[in-house]
């Protein structure tokens, strides 16, 4: 074997050998998340990782998915143009896109504001269709743009969630108002005083009481003090305000998942990948072995 392909060799049977062990591990982690975390009512959920299921609530004004132009709560998109040659035929790439405006969950008792940005999202929607213009519905495709399409052939995927749907969603719960958050005064203090030294002149005219342009330690500690009453008054009409229910991607590596299947069929087809995965990784490692005993020199 000539030192070019021994090289191509190797590189490809370690990454499938690294690549498929990663990605079957990856999805194990993932499918263990989904079976042990237990499902929570909105209304009486944790704050912090949690798994919740419920239905899709439509909004006044819904968002028109931009291939089909179909009312719908969230959508993703992906644009491929047709490429071949004398050697190779491949579906290229060209523009692809999804929404991030936050979906509205009810489970009967309460609602959740989910924010997909960053989620791995599996909709039950899906259409593929094909054209010969870039943008599908393109009302100003005639003329110049026209005869500039024409000959390609492009590929169109759209995925969507739409109102009335059932959504599973494991992530991050946080809870503001209603007097449900947390409270720690020491670091709402610290965020106070530093946004009032981002104004230092402001902060010298409030607490300068001689005149110096300095804060000597007892006028530090009336800005202090200050500003901890004022954390507390902050806290207080946050605290006052209706409970907002939101779900956001963890800042830990757990798995933030919005699903259109519940969490059985999510783990089968974690554990189905996993296995495919593994085989990969195990092909990879048997043509390494074969390479280094017989085709090194």
């Amino acid at each position: 074997m000539e030192i070019d392909g021994l090289v191509v060799a190797l590189a490809a049977s370690v990454g499938a050998c690294v690549g498929g062990g990663w990605w079957a591990v990856r999805r194990m982690v993932q499918a263990r998340y989904l079976l042990d975390t237990p499902t929570s009512k909105i209304r009486s959920a944790a704050q912090g990782y949690v798994e919740l299921y419920g239905v899709l609530q439509g909004r006044e004004a819904p968002v028109l998915a931009p291939l089909s132009h179909t009312p719908c709560l969230w959508w993703r998109f992906k644009i491929e143009e047709y490429s071949s040659s004398d050697k190779r035929s491949s579906w290229r790439v060209v523009e692809s896109s999804s929404s991030e405006a936050p979906l509205l969950l009810a489970d009967g008792t309460g609602e959740c504001w989910v924010h997909p940005l960053g989620a791995e999202i599996r909709p039950a929607t899906r259409d593929v269709w094909q054209g010969d213009q870039r943008h599908p519905q393109r009302v100003d495709a005639g003329g110049i743009l026209g005869w500039l399409s024409s000959g390609k052939r492009y590929r169109y995927s759209e995925e969507r969630l739409h109102a009335g749907e059932p959504l599973y969603a494991i992530g991050d719960f946080h809870t503001r108002g209603g007097g449900q958050q947390g409270f720690d005064l020491t670091a709402a203090q610290g965020a106070v005083i530093r946004e009032w030294k981002g104004d230092y002149g402001q902060l010298l005219e409030r607490f300068d009481s001689d005149g110096n342009q300095q804060l000597d330690e007892q006028e530090w500690q009336r800005a202090r003090l200050a500003a901890q009453l004022e954390a507390e008054d902050r806290h207080r009409q946050v605290s006052l305000q209706p409970a907002r229910h939101e779900l956001r991607k963890p800042a830990q590596a757990q798995p933030f998942i919005l699903s259109s299947h519940g969490e059985d069929q999510l783990a089968r087809q974690f554990y189905w990948q996993a296995l495919a995965g593994g085989v990969v990784c195990l092909l990879g490692a048997l043509a390494l072995t074969w390479l280094l005993r017989n085709a090194l020199p």
